[in-house]
């Protein structure tokens, strides 16, 4: 999808409401025009003292008709403008979380959730702008322009070729000369801008070093110098501004000095009446306030521009998800089938700006039913290997497949695959039904009960003042760290994915909930893949393979018994961690 069709592929679906705002952007300057025109009129009509007040009636009337016809067409203009543009914003909205939604795990797996939705609802914001600040005026300057000039042409077509020069530069030279400054210089007030939050944020990180080496009073030196270079290239956008507003003005004051000579010369040769001077004279001023509008409204495009970069760079993959849906369709693939073969092979993957692999060569065979237990400390690779399996992110050496199809190409199938249970599910703020339907969202009240019953909560559940319409409060604080991972483990039965993935579940659980919860996991995954992420060994003796990653590679893997014979680390690690009695 091209890039612009977010703005383009809304004038094809609301055609006729611009068609009408265009009317009324054109008639609120016209009416603005004709009342300055007909007050000329009547005040240069009226200082000849006719003889009869019925002389000046008609102008009188024109007066008052077009000086509440103006405010009348712009209120409508601006509420026909408002409600179009509301329209267009909420199929925005719409189309945003459509593209989003499906590739909420990639979006997470890639950048901080928060600020993106916020940017992106900014930059949604942003584009409305686009139709009331930039089209709108734009539009309505160029029909005036073309109308306007028709109109002189019709009395003085010398004339009208010079004021179709002055409104020229109005509305074409000055808007391309400020689009083209604002593009070359915002770009690299951007850049320079980017490099000092970087170099503040190092150093306010790094402050106890500046100081202790002497050389804080350098480096504020440095950056209030590099400051300095970006706000001029600020004030330089800045004074330009002013020269354009200068300029412009200078072309208008130009117009009006031109049309009072011209009219002038047409009354010494007889061909206007002297009160047509004044009435010329003064349309000037309304008329060319609408194209006094046109730089300013072109010279926002760049920033439209960077909005719609982001929004595009985020939206790029719907067009290959509906085309990754098509392929697994036409190769076979369901994601809802009861088997999934994993497989990795010599994968590895970095992260951007990062020297280090965070996955670094590891291949695993993990067929339907095999569980295995996942360990090392922080950074040792753990996440990111889950990422890779679920195909959140891309290995950029090796295989990481499922069913022999590579799993970054399930896109938005992956959920019926793969459920995961981390250690912070969150609980929203409605029903305990509702909470464990989110695995399932047609999942009948009787689907619902019986996982229930499986983590042991029916009884728990059932007790409650309104069972399982009981309100969960905000976060699920209702429940304690133990029940609420059983609720976030009966959404995972019901999703009843081939594929269950453990991210830590028992983080901050008293060791006896550890235990219990445990027992319950593994008495209810039965039949499925388990993938266990862990960070110390209680309950691993259940798994049919135990991994040990670190810096990225697998130094330790193979069943329990046989590590805790064979391998002396493994032994002395875990009877340091295991506790008195195992699950």
């Amino acid at each position: 999808m091209k890039q612009e069709s977010w703005i383009r592929l809304h004038f094809r679906k609301q055609r006729w409401r611009f068609m009408w705002i265009a009317v009324l952007s054109v008639l609120t300057p016209s009416c603005a025009g004709a009342l300055m025109f007909t007050s000329g009129y009547l005040i240069s009509k009226a200082a000849l003292r006719p003889e009869n007040i019925l002389m000046v009636y008609v102008p009188i009337v024109l007066v008052r008709t077009f000086g509440i016809g103006r405010a009348v067409v712009h209120y409508v203009e601006r509420l026909a403008g408002h409600d179009a543009v509301l329209r267009i914003l909420a199929n925005m909205r719409v189309r945003l979380y459509r593209i989003l939604e499906p590739q909420a795990l990639f979006i997470r797996s890639r950048y901080r959730t928060g600020d993106v939705l916020s940017a992106l609802a900014d930059d949604i914001e942003h584009l409305q702008d686009v139709y009331l600040r930039t089209v709108f005026p734009t539009i309505a300057a160029v029909v005036m322009y073309g109308l306007c000039i028709a109109a002189l042409g019709w009395f003085d077509l010398p004339f009208a070729l010079l004021m179709a020069l002055y409104v020229f530069v109005l509305v074409f030279i000055l808007p391309a000369v400020s689009l083209w400054l604002k593009n070359a210089k915002q770009r690299h007030v951007k850049q320079k801008r980017n490099g000092l939050y970087r170099i503040l944020t190092d150093a306010v990180l790094g402050m106890s070093d500046w100081v202790i080496s002497g050389r804080a009073s350098q480096f504020v030196q440095s950056y209030e110098s590099d400051e300095a270079k970006v706000a001029e290239v600020e004030r330089t956008l800045h004074q330009w501004t002013t020269w354009r507003t200068f300029l412009a003005q200078c072309v208008v004051a130009i117009a009006v000095i031109s049309t009072m000579y011209w009219a002038g010369q047409q009354f010494a040769g007889g061909e206007l009446a002297a009160t047509m001077i004044a009435a010329f004279t003064l349309v000037v001023f309304p008329v060319m306030d609408a194209f006094l509008a046109v730089p300013e409204a072109v010279e926002k495009i760049p920033e439209y521009r960077e909005s719609l970069d982001r929004i595009n760079r985020m939206s790029g993959t719907e067009k290959a998800s509906s085309h990754t849906e098509r392929t697994l369709q036409a190769e076979g693939v369901h994601a809802a089938q009861l088997q999934a073969h994993i497989r990795l092979e010599r994968v590895r993957y970095r992260y951007p700006q990062s020297e280090e692999w965070s996955v670094n060569g590891i291949s695993l065979d993990i067929p339907q039913g095999k569980k295995i237990a996942v360990l090392g400390r922080s950074g040792a690779g753990k996440s990111t290997l889950i990422k890779l399996i679920q195909g959140a992110v891309v290995p950029q050496e090796g295989r990481a497949t499922i069913n022999g199809k590579h799993a970054a190409r399930f896109g938005d199938e992956i959920p019926r695959v793969i459920s995961v249970l981390n250690q912070r599910p969150h609980l929203f703020d409605t029903t305990v039904g509702n909470n464990i339907r989110l695995g399932k969202p047609d999942a009948g009240d009787e689907e619902v009960r019986q996982v229930a019953q499986k983590v042991k909560l029916d009884k728990l559940i059932e007790s409650l003042p309104a069972g399982y319409d009981t309100p969960m409060l905000e976060t699920g604080e209702r429940f304690s760290g133990g029940e609420r991972q059983r609720i976030a483990l009966a959404r995972v039965l019901l999703q009843d994915t081939p594929v269950v993935i453990l991210d830590e579940p028992t983080v901050g659980l008293d060791p006896h909930t550890e235990r219990d919860l445990l027992r319950t996991i593994f008495r209810t995954v039965q039949g499925k893949t388990l993938i266990w992420i862990t960070h110390h060994l209680v309950g691993v003796e259940q798994m049919d393979e135990v991994i040990f990653i670190e810096d990225g590679r697998i130094t330790m893997h193979g069943p329990h018994a046989v590590l805790i014979e064979k391998v002396s680390r493994y032994r002395h690690l875990y009877h340091l961690d295991r506790p008195d009695d195992s699950p």
